[in-house]
């Protein structure tokens, strides 16, 4: 592994957090923050056409990818008071993370292989999936030209969000709250009321980390309510099956990584695809995003003085905004 370390005034500002810092904000400022370690990379100061060079963008993008759980391991250990490790250089991408969070004043130590596997095939199945909310962000981001550090820093940023980066917190909170195998068919069926293939890797990886760490009561929820999703028509009919986020923070919560910090781990992963969507974008000189808007408001006006005015809602209650049966006009 090469572009591990930080530089130690980086170290400086981490430092600089409240002891109680969120992860997640930590690392989405020390990402924003290296963009002023590496101003040759800036565009602002340099140029768009610095990256008409393939070594400069590649050079950017092995910088993020391994310096990305270097600072996330410090986030880790400024959370529970313990000193940072540096990166060892002799581990593979997944070993030297784990070494860094959980090193203690051990000599030789080394994860445990079947763990650094495990973590390994999440960060693979995380890695990219569709145009989600923080891979749109960094391709649009990167469309004003600004440099990747600040592009990546703007995604890891949506990550942070709880309907985006906080899926598998959510899905292990629903087991939580579900609690036992005997409440699943009544939160089925308030489920109701209310309105693939990864997951099966990611069940197999639960198996392998609970070998090791010991089995975690809660996957006995989360296999039954899986069972049942893959057999009920209410599920079938609606394409709802349990996706990857569904067993990982099971697995994230087994290895011992506290709840929030799984957008953190999610981070690491899908910077892997950030930075293949930047380069590609990069590569095919897409032009600025400016996303066309449809005004759904309503159509031309007459002024009323504020004494004439009255409250129009109860009136057009049931009317769209342009009249009973009308159209919007602006509508694409």
């Amino acid at each position: 592994m090469r572009h591990t370390y930080v530089h130690e005034n980086m170290i400086d500002y981490m430092k600089s957090f409240r002891y109680d810092a969120h992860p997640m904000g930590m690392l989405v400022s020390a990402i924003a923050a290296m963009s002023t370690f590496h101003p040759e990379a800036s565009t602002s100061l340099h140029g768009e056409q610095i990256y008409d060079d393939p070594k400069m963008i590649n050079k950017q993008i092995f910088r993020l990818v391994g310096k990305l759980p270097t600072l996330a391991a410090i986030a880790y250990r400024h959370r529970i008071g313990r000193p940072y490790v540096y990166p060892n250089q002799e581990l593979d991408f997944t070993g030297n993370f784990l070494f860094m969070m959980d090193r203690l004043s051990e000599t030789a130590y080394t994860p445990n292989p079947a763990l650094v596997r495990a973590l390994d095939i999440i960060f693979i199945l995380h890695a990219d999936h569709e145009l989600n909310c923080s891979t749109a962000a960094v391709r649009q981001l990167g469309s004003t030209g600004i440099d990747p550090y600040i592009s990546v820093a703007g995604s890891a940023a949506a990550l942070y969000g709880p309907m985006h980066g906080g899926a598998n917190e959510a899905a292990l909170r629903m087991l939580e709250e579900i609690g036992t195998v005997d409440k699943i068919p009544a939160f089925i069926e308030e489920v109701k009321a209310k309105k693939r293939k990864r997951a099966k890797l990611m069940r197999k990886t639960a198996d392998e980390v609970f070998k090791i760490m010991g089995r975690n009561p809660i996957i006995d929820v989360a296999v039954e309510l899986e069972r049942i999703a893959l057999s009920d028509e209410y599920f079938i009919k609606r394409n709802l099956y349990p996706n990857v986020d569904f067993y990982s923070g099971i697995i994230y919560k087994s290895m011992g990584f506290p709840t929030d910090f799984f957008p953190v781990l999610f981070a690491i992963a899908r910077t892997t695809g950030w930075l293949a969507h930047w380069r590609e974008q990069l590569l095919q000189g897409t032009p600025i995003f400016r996303p066309a808007q449809a005004y759904d408001g309503e159509s031309a006006r007459e002024y009323v003085k504020m004494e004439d005015r009255v409250d129009s809602s109860a009136a057009s209650a049931g009317e769209g905004a342009f009249g009973a049966g009308k159209a919007n006009p602006r509508k694409l």
